[in-house]
Protein backbone atom coordinates (compact mmCIF):
# COMPACT_ATOMS: atom_id res chain seq x y z
CA UNK A 1 0.00 0.00 0.00
CA UNK A 2 1.16 3.43 -0.84
CA UNK A 3 1.36 6.09 1.75
CA UNK A 4 -0.74 9.25 1.61
CA UNK A 5 0.94 12.59 0.93
CA UNK A 6 0.03 14.78 3.93
CA UNK A 7 0.97 18.00 2.04
CA UNK A 8 -1.43 17.11 -0.77
CA UNK A 9 -4.34 16.57 1.62
CA UNK A 10 -3.51 19.70 3.59
CA UNK A 11 -3.24 21.77 0.40
CA UNK A 12 -6.61 20.55 -0.82
CA UNK A 13 -8.23 21.36 2.51
CA UNK A 14 -6.73 24.84 2.65
CA UNK A 15 -7.82 25.53 -0.90
CA UNK A 16 -11.43 24.71 -0.10
CA UNK A 17 -11.33 27.00 2.94
CA UNK A 18 -9.45 29.98 1.45
CA UNK A 19 -10.97 30.14 -2.04
CA UNK A 20 -14.43 31.44 -1.00
CA UNK A 21 -12.90 34.12 1.22
CA UNK A 22 -10.52 35.18 -1.56
CA UNK A 23 -13.47 35.61 -3.92
CA UNK A 24 -15.31 37.69 -1.32
CA UNK A 25 -12.23 39.93 -0.94
CA UNK A 26 -11.68 40.37 -4.69
CA UNK A 27 -15.28 41.26 -5.51
CA UNK A 28 -15.31 44.73 -3.84
CA UNK A 29 -11.87 45.46 -5.31
CA UNK A 30 -13.20 44.70 -8.77
CA UNK A 31 -16.22 46.94 -8.21
CA UNK A 32 -13.99 49.80 -7.06
CA UNK A 33 -11.80 49.31 -10.13
CA UNK A 34 -14.82 49.60 -12.44
CA UNK A 35 -16.16 52.61 -10.56
CA UNK A 36 -13.00 54.66 -10.87
CA UNK A 37 -11.85 53.31 -14.25
CA UNK A 38 -14.88 52.23 -16.28
CA UNK A 39 -14.46 50.43 -19.53
CA UNK A 40 -14.20 52.74 -22.56
CA UNK A 41 -17.49 53.56 -24.23
CA UNK A 42 -16.16 55.84 -26.95
CA UNK A 43 -13.20 56.63 -29.11
CA UNK A 44 -11.11 59.76 -28.77
CA UNK A 45 -11.04 62.64 -31.21
CA UNK A 46 -8.38 62.59 -33.93
CA UNK A 47 -5.09 63.55 -32.33
CA UNK A 48 -6.45 63.13 -28.81
CA UNK A 49 -5.59 60.33 -26.40
CA UNK A 50 -8.53 58.20 -25.22
CA UNK A 51 -10.01 59.27 -21.91
CA UNK A 52 -11.62 56.64 -19.70
CA UNK A 53 -12.18 58.45 -16.42
CA UNK A 54 -15.80 59.46 -15.86
CA UNK A 55 -15.07 63.08 -14.94
CA UNK A 56 -13.74 64.26 -18.28
CA UNK A 57 -15.92 65.71 -21.02
CA UNK A 58 -15.04 63.98 -24.27
CA UNK A 59 -16.30 64.16 -27.82
CA UNK A 60 -15.55 62.52 -31.13
CA UNK A 61 -15.73 63.01 -34.85
CA UNK A 62 -19.20 62.92 -36.34
CA UNK A 63 -17.63 62.01 -39.66
CA UNK A 64 -16.55 58.69 -38.23
CA UNK A 65 -19.89 58.03 -36.56
CA UNK A 66 -18.35 57.88 -33.11
CA UNK A 67 -20.32 58.30 -29.90
CA UNK A 68 -20.02 60.89 -27.13
CA UNK A 69 -19.69 60.50 -23.42
CA UNK A 70 -20.78 63.78 -21.84
CA UNK A 71 -20.25 64.19 -18.10
CA UNK A 72 -20.19 67.83 -16.90
CA UNK A 73 -17.38 69.17 -14.78
CA UNK A 74 -17.17 72.18 -12.46
CA UNK A 75 -14.01 73.96 -13.57
CA UNK A 76 -14.48 76.96 -11.27
CA UNK A 77 -13.13 75.38 -8.08
CA UNK A 78 -9.68 73.89 -7.82
CA UNK A 79 -6.02 74.75 -7.37
CA UNK A 80 -2.93 75.49 -9.42
CA UNK A 81 -0.44 72.63 -9.46
CA UNK A 82 3.06 72.36 -10.85
CA UNK A 83 3.29 71.18 -14.45
CA UNK A 84 6.66 70.17 -15.89
CA UNK A 85 5.28 70.09 -19.43
CA UNK A 86 4.92 73.87 -19.66
CA UNK A 87 3.02 75.78 -22.36
CA UNK A 88 2.26 74.62 -25.90
CA UNK A 89 3.90 77.67 -27.49
CA UNK A 90 6.49 80.36 -26.76
CA UNK A 91 6.67 84.10 -27.28
CA UNK A 92 8.13 83.85 -30.76
CA UNK A 93 6.22 80.89 -32.23
CA UNK A 94 3.17 82.97 -33.18
CA UNK A 95 3.17 86.52 -34.49
CA UNK A 96 -0.10 87.66 -32.96
CA UNK A 97 0.89 88.53 -29.37
CA UNK A 98 0.56 92.18 -28.41
CA UNK A 99 4.01 93.45 -27.46
CA UNK A 100 2.88 94.41 -23.96
CA UNK A 101 1.92 90.81 -23.15
CA UNK A 102 5.00 89.15 -24.69
CA UNK A 103 6.79 88.86 -21.35
CA UNK A 104 9.48 86.48 -22.61
CA UNK A 105 10.65 88.74 -25.43
CA UNK A 106 10.58 91.73 -23.07
CA UNK A 107 13.12 90.07 -20.81
CA UNK A 108 11.11 88.74 -17.88
CA UNK A 109 13.80 86.69 -16.10
CA UNK A 110 11.67 84.29 -14.03
CA UNK A 111 10.01 81.51 -16.00
CA UNK A 112 8.25 79.75 -13.14
CA UNK A 113 4.88 81.25 -14.03
CA UNK A 114 4.84 79.08 -17.16
CA UNK A 115 4.82 75.77 -15.27
CA UNK A 116 1.45 75.61 -13.57
CA UNK A 117 -1.79 73.90 -14.53
CA UNK A 118 -5.31 74.42 -13.21
CA UNK A 119 -6.57 71.30 -11.45
CA UNK A 120 -10.32 71.28 -10.73
CA UNK A 121 -11.34 69.55 -7.51
CA UNK A 122 -13.47 66.79 -9.00
CA UNK A 123 -12.14 66.26 -12.51
CA UNK A 124 -9.25 66.77 -14.89
CA UNK A 125 -8.86 69.63 -17.35
CA UNK A 126 -7.27 68.22 -20.53
CA UNK A 127 -4.51 70.10 -22.30
CA UNK A 128 -5.64 72.14 -25.28
CA UNK A 129 -5.94 70.09 -28.47
CA UNK A 130 -5.86 72.24 -31.63
CA UNK A 131 -7.14 69.34 -33.75
CA UNK A 132 -10.19 69.05 -31.51
CA UNK A 133 -10.88 72.76 -31.64
CA UNK A 134 -10.60 72.90 -35.43
CA UNK A 135 -12.90 69.93 -35.78
CA UNK A 136 -15.61 71.61 -33.69
CA UNK A 137 -15.32 75.03 -35.35
CA UNK A 138 -14.70 73.87 -38.94
CA UNK A 139 -16.35 76.07 -41.60
CA UNK A 140 -17.36 78.62 -38.95
CA UNK A 141 -16.59 82.12 -37.75
CA UNK A 142 -15.63 82.73 -34.12
CA UNK A 143 -15.76 86.35 -32.95
CA UNK A 144 -14.30 87.79 -29.76
CA UNK A 145 -16.16 90.95 -28.76
CA UNK A 146 -15.25 93.27 -25.91
CA UNK A 147 -12.31 95.05 -24.35
CA UNK A 148 -8.59 94.30 -24.12
CA UNK A 149 -9.27 91.15 -22.09
CA UNK A 150 -11.18 89.80 -25.09
CA UNK A 151 -8.14 90.59 -27.21
CA UNK A 152 -5.84 88.94 -24.64
CA UNK A 153 -7.92 85.74 -24.79
CA UNK A 154 -8.10 85.87 -28.58
CA UNK A 155 -4.33 86.13 -28.94
CA UNK A 156 -3.89 83.20 -26.56
CA UNK A 157 -6.22 81.12 -28.72
CA UNK A 158 -4.45 82.09 -31.94
CA UNK A 159 -1.11 81.04 -30.46
CA UNK A 160 -2.54 77.72 -29.31
CA UNK A 161 -4.02 77.07 -32.75
CA UNK A 162 -0.84 78.16 -34.51
CA UNK A 163 0.87 75.06 -33.13
CA UNK A 164 -1.20 73.10 -35.67
CA UNK A 165 -2.00 75.60 -38.45
CA UNK A 166 -0.70 79.09 -39.24
CA UNK A 167 -3.35 81.83 -39.19
CA UNK A 168 -3.53 84.30 -42.07
CA UNK A 169 -4.37 87.91 -41.19
CA UNK A 170 -7.08 88.77 -43.72
CA UNK A 171 -8.44 92.01 -42.24
CA UNK A 172 -6.74 94.75 -40.25
CA UNK A 173 -8.31 98.06 -39.35
CA UNK A 174 -8.51 100.88 -36.84
CA UNK A 175 -5.33 100.42 -34.82
CA UNK A 176 -5.66 96.63 -34.39
CA UNK A 177 -9.10 97.00 -32.78
CA UNK A 178 -10.80 95.08 -35.59
CA UNK A 179 -8.91 92.14 -37.07
CA UNK A 180 -9.70 88.81 -38.66
CA UNK A 181 -7.58 85.71 -39.21
CA UNK A 182 -8.26 82.75 -41.46
CA UNK A 183 -7.17 79.10 -41.23
CA UNK A 184 -7.46 77.76 -44.81
CA UNK A 185 -7.24 74.01 -44.06
CA UNK A 186 -10.38 74.22 -41.92
CA UNK A 187 -12.20 77.22 -43.41
CA UNK A 188 -12.19 78.80 -39.95
CA UNK A 189 -12.28 82.56 -39.30
CA UNK A 190 -11.38 84.13 -35.94
CA UNK A 191 -12.04 87.83 -35.35
CA UNK A 192 -11.66 90.51 -32.70
CA UNK A 193 -14.16 93.38 -32.39
CA UNK A 194 -13.25 96.23 -30.06
CA UNK A 195 -16.33 97.07 -28.00
CA UNK A 196 -15.40 97.82 -24.36
CA UNK A 197 -19.04 98.29 -23.29
CA UNK A 198 -20.79 95.89 -25.73
CA UNK A 199 -23.51 98.55 -25.97
CA UNK A 200 -23.15 101.80 -27.90
CA UNK A 201 -20.58 104.02 -26.28
CA UNK A 202 -18.37 107.03 -26.87
CA UNK A 203 -15.00 106.60 -25.24
CA UNK A 204 -13.33 109.40 -23.33
CA UNK A 205 -10.47 111.16 -25.10
CA UNK A 206 -7.66 113.60 -24.42
CA UNK A 207 -9.33 116.23 -26.59
CA UNK A 208 -12.89 115.76 -25.31
CA UNK A 209 -14.73 115.01 -22.08
CA UNK A 210 -12.82 112.94 -19.53
CA UNK A 211 -15.64 110.45 -19.17
CA UNK A 212 -17.27 107.75 -21.27
CA UNK A 213 -20.82 108.06 -22.59
CA UNK A 214 -22.89 104.84 -22.64
CA UNK A 215 -26.26 104.30 -24.31
CA UNK A 216 -27.59 101.29 -22.49
CA UNK A 217 -30.61 100.53 -24.68
CA UNK A 218 -28.58 100.18 -27.92
CA UNK A 219 -26.09 97.45 -28.77
CA UNK A 220 -22.84 98.52 -30.44
CA UNK A 221 -23.46 98.12 -34.17
CA UNK A 222 -19.74 98.01 -34.95
CA UNK A 223 -19.90 94.34 -34.08
CA UNK A 224 -23.63 93.60 -34.07
CA UNK A 225 -23.93 94.51 -37.77
CA UNK A 226 -21.72 91.48 -38.56
CA UNK A 227 -23.72 89.08 -36.40
CA UNK A 228 -25.10 87.32 -39.46
CA UNK A 229 -21.55 86.16 -40.23
CA UNK A 230 -20.84 84.88 -36.73
CA UNK A 231 -21.35 81.29 -35.57
CA UNK A 232 -19.84 81.68 -32.12
CA UNK A 233 -19.34 84.83 -30.02
CA UNK A 234 -17.12 85.26 -26.96
CA UNK A 235 -18.04 88.37 -24.94
CA UNK A 236 -15.67 89.89 -22.41
CA UNK A 237 -16.10 93.23 -20.62
CA UNK A 238 -15.77 94.75 -17.17
CA UNK A 239 -12.72 96.93 -16.62
CA UNK A 240 -13.92 99.87 -18.74
CA UNK A 241 -17.02 100.18 -16.56
CA UNK A 242 -14.77 101.28 -13.70
CA UNK A 243 -13.90 104.51 -15.51
CA UNK A 244 -15.87 107.78 -15.13
CA UNK A 245 -18.99 107.67 -17.29
CA UNK A 246 -22.39 109.22 -17.97
CA UNK A 247 -25.22 106.81 -18.72
CA UNK A 248 -28.10 107.30 -21.13
CA UNK A 249 -31.25 105.34 -21.92
CA UNK A 250 -32.91 106.61 -25.08
CA UNK A 251 -32.25 110.37 -24.77
CA UNK A 252 -32.53 110.57 -20.98
CA UNK A 253 -29.60 110.69 -18.57
CA UNK A 254 -29.85 107.88 -16.02
CA UNK A 255 -26.95 109.04 -13.92
CA UNK A 256 -23.22 108.70 -13.83
CA UNK A 257 -20.21 107.06 -12.21
CA UNK A 258 -17.53 109.26 -10.67
CA UNK A 259 -18.53 112.49 -12.44
CA UNK A 260 -17.92 115.39 -10.02
CA UNK A 261 -19.00 118.74 -11.41
CA UNK A 262 -21.49 117.35 -13.94
CA UNK A 263 -24.55 117.61 -11.68
CA UNK A 264 -25.72 114.06 -12.40
CA UNK A 265 -26.80 111.45 -9.89
CA UNK A 266 -24.07 109.02 -8.92
CA UNK A 267 -25.42 105.50 -9.52
CA UNK A 268 -22.20 103.48 -9.65
CA UNK A 269 -21.56 100.93 -12.37
CA UNK A 270 -22.92 97.55 -11.20
CA UNK A 271 -26.49 98.08 -12.42
CA UNK A 272 -25.14 99.63 -15.62
CA UNK A 273 -22.92 96.65 -16.39
CA UNK A 274 -25.87 94.35 -15.74
CA UNK A 275 -28.06 96.36 -18.12
CA UNK A 276 -25.35 96.35 -20.81
CA UNK A 277 -25.13 92.54 -20.66
CA UNK A 278 -28.93 92.26 -20.76
CA UNK A 279 -29.13 94.52 -23.81
CA UNK A 280 -26.37 92.55 -25.53
CA UNK A 281 -27.85 89.10 -24.96
CA UNK A 282 -31.32 90.32 -25.97
CA UNK A 283 -29.88 91.80 -29.17
CA UNK A 284 -28.16 88.53 -30.05
CA UNK A 285 -31.42 86.68 -29.52
CA UNK A 286 -33.37 89.12 -31.68
CA UNK A 287 -30.85 89.83 -34.44
CA UNK A 288 -29.67 86.31 -35.15
CA UNK A 289 -32.92 85.40 -36.93
CA UNK A 290 -33.00 81.67 -37.63
CA UNK A 291 -29.23 81.36 -37.53
CA UNK A 292 -27.71 78.95 -35.01
CA UNK A 293 -25.32 80.83 -32.77
CA UNK A 294 -23.31 79.93 -29.67
CA UNK A 295 -22.44 82.58 -27.08
CA UNK A 296 -19.88 82.49 -24.26
CA UNK A 297 -19.52 85.24 -21.66
CA UNK A 298 -16.08 85.30 -20.06
CA UNK A 299 -16.41 86.50 -16.48
CA UNK A 300 -14.41 89.31 -14.90
CA UNK A 301 -10.65 88.91 -14.71
CA UNK A 302 -9.25 90.40 -11.47
CA UNK A 303 -6.20 92.65 -11.38
CA UNK A 304 -3.40 92.25 -8.83
CA UNK A 305 -2.00 95.69 -8.08
CA UNK A 306 -0.28 95.94 -4.71
CA UNK A 307 0.17 99.64 -4.16
CA UNK A 308 0.81 102.20 -6.89
CA UNK A 309 0.75 101.17 -10.54
CA UNK A 310 4.07 102.91 -11.20
CA UNK A 311 6.15 101.32 -8.46
CA UNK A 312 8.68 98.62 -9.27
CA UNK A 313 6.86 96.02 -7.17
CA UNK A 314 3.26 96.73 -8.20
CA UNK A 315 2.54 93.03 -8.85
CA UNK A 316 5.51 91.25 -7.25
CA UNK A 317 4.20 87.70 -6.70
CA UNK A 318 6.21 84.87 -8.29
CA UNK A 319 3.82 81.97 -7.76
CA UNK A 320 0.06 81.32 -7.50
CA UNK A 321 -1.91 81.80 -4.32
CA UNK A 322 -2.54 78.55 -2.51
CA UNK A 323 -6.10 77.36 -2.06
CA UNK A 324 -7.81 79.51 0.58
CA UNK A 325 -4.99 82.07 0.66
CA UNK A 326 -6.94 84.60 -1.44
CA UNK A 327 -10.72 84.87 -1.28
CA UNK A 328 -13.03 85.94 -4.08
CA UNK A 329 -14.76 88.95 -2.59
CA UNK A 330 -15.63 92.61 -3.06
CA UNK A 331 -15.84 94.05 -6.56
CA UNK A 332 -14.41 90.93 -8.22
CA UNK A 333 -17.14 88.78 -6.67
CA UNK A 334 -19.89 91.31 -7.41
CA UNK A 335 -19.07 91.64 -11.10
CA UNK A 336 -18.61 87.91 -11.54
CA UNK A 337 -21.96 87.20 -9.84
CA UNK A 338 -24.00 89.61 -11.94
CA UNK A 339 -22.45 88.25 -15.14
CA UNK A 340 -23.28 84.67 -14.17
CA UNK A 341 -26.82 85.68 -13.15
CA UNK A 342 -27.54 87.41 -16.45
CA UNK A 343 -26.24 84.52 -18.52
CA UNK A 344 -28.33 82.06 -16.53
CA UNK A 345 -31.42 84.24 -17.02
CA UNK A 346 -30.74 84.43 -20.74
CA UNK A 347 -30.21 80.66 -20.90
CA UNK A 348 -33.64 80.10 -19.36
CA UNK A 349 -35.21 82.26 -22.08
CA UNK A 350 -33.07 80.71 -24.83
CA UNK A 351 -34.70 77.30 -24.45
CA UNK A 352 -37.52 78.52 -26.71
CA UNK A 353 -35.10 79.44 -29.50
CA UNK A 354 -33.67 76.64 -31.60
CA UNK A 355 -29.94 76.85 -32.25
CA UNK A 356 -29.16 79.41 -29.53
CA UNK A 357 -26.74 78.28 -26.84
CA UNK A 358 -25.31 80.41 -24.03
CA UNK A 359 -22.72 79.64 -21.39
CA UNK A 360 -20.57 81.39 -18.82
CA UNK A 361 -16.81 80.92 -18.98
CA UNK A 362 -16.29 81.38 -15.25
CA UNK A 363 -12.60 82.18 -14.91
CA UNK A 364 -12.71 84.78 -12.12
CA UNK A 365 -11.57 82.62 -9.21
CA UNK A 366 -8.86 80.68 -11.05
CA UNK A 367 -7.51 83.98 -12.43
CA UNK A 368 -7.63 85.62 -8.99
CA UNK A 369 -5.24 82.92 -7.78
CA UNK A 370 -2.56 83.81 -10.39
CA UNK A 371 -0.97 87.11 -9.28
CA UNK A 372 2.28 85.95 -10.90
CA UNK A 373 0.91 85.83 -14.45
CA UNK A 374 0.88 89.55 -15.35
CA UNK A 375 3.50 91.43 -17.38
CA UNK A 376 4.16 93.86 -14.54
CA UNK A 377 7.07 96.11 -15.61
CA UNK A 378 7.76 93.81 -18.57
CA UNK A 379 4.94 95.42 -20.48
CA UNK A 380 7.91 97.33 -21.92
CA UNK A 381 11.14 95.73 -23.17
CA UNK A 382 13.88 95.25 -20.58
CA UNK A 383 12.65 97.89 -18.13
CA UNK A 384 15.64 97.46 -15.81
CA UNK A 385 18.38 97.43 -18.44
CA UNK A 386 19.87 100.56 -16.89
CA UNK A 387 19.25 99.52 -13.29
CA UNK A 388 16.22 99.30 -11.02
CA UNK A 389 14.34 102.57 -10.78
CA UNK A 390 11.84 103.54 -8.12
CA UNK A 391 9.12 104.34 -10.64
CA UNK A 392 8.20 102.10 -13.55
CA UNK A 393 4.86 101.53 -15.25
CA UNK A 394 3.26 98.14 -14.51
CA UNK A 395 0.54 96.04 -16.08
CA UNK A 396 -1.10 93.94 -13.38
CA UNK A 397 -4.34 93.53 -15.38
CA UNK A 398 -3.51 91.72 -18.62
CA UNK A 399 -1.80 88.34 -18.85
CA UNK A 400 1.55 87.20 -20.19
CA UNK A 401 1.43 84.99 -23.27
CA UNK A 402 2.02 82.13 -22.76
CA UNK A 403 0.45 82.26 -19.34
CA UNK A 404 -2.59 81.58 -17.15
CA UNK A 405 -4.99 82.92 -19.76
CA UNK A 406 -4.32 79.84 -21.91
CA UNK A 407 -6.37 77.95 -19.31
CA UNK A 408 -9.42 80.03 -20.28
CA UNK A 409 -9.28 78.58 -23.78
CA UNK A 410 -8.78 75.06 -22.46
CA UNK A 411 -12.02 75.41 -20.51
CA UNK A 412 -13.75 77.05 -23.48
CA UNK A 413 -12.86 74.03 -25.59
CA UNK A 414 -14.48 71.78 -22.99
CA UNK A 415 -17.65 73.89 -23.21
CA UNK A 416 -17.63 73.48 -26.98
CA UNK A 417 -17.20 69.72 -26.65
CA UNK A 418 -20.15 69.55 -24.27
CA UNK A 419 -22.29 71.56 -26.68
CA UNK A 420 -21.37 69.18 -29.48
CA UNK A 421 -22.24 66.20 -27.30
CA UNK A 422 -25.64 67.72 -26.51
CA UNK A 423 -26.26 68.42 -30.19
CA UNK A 424 -25.42 64.84 -31.11
CA UNK A 425 -28.05 63.50 -28.76
CA UNK A 426 -30.60 66.10 -29.85
CA UNK A 427 -30.38 68.28 -26.74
Amino acid sequence: MGTKNPFKDQSHSLTKKILPWALYALLPLALLRLYFYPLPQFKALPGEAPQNKPNIITSSSSQEGESFNEIPCDYTNGKWVRDKAGPLYNGSSCGTIKDGQNCISHGRPDMGYLYWRWQPKQCKLPRFKPATFFQLIKNKHLAFVGDSMARNQLESLLCLLATASSPELVYHGDDNKFRRWYFPPYNVSVSIYWSPFLVKGIEKSNSGPNHNRLYLNSVDERWASDMGQMDMIVLSVGHWFLHPAVYFEEDSVLGCHYCPGLNYTEIGFYSVLRKAIQTTLEAITEKRGNKAIHVIVTTFSPSHFEGDWDKAAACPKKKPFEEGEKLLEGMDAEIRSLEVEEVEAAKAKATQFSGLRLETLDITKLSLMRPDGHPGPYMYPFPFANGVTERVQNDCVHWCLPGPIDTWNEIMLEVMKRWEAQARRGG
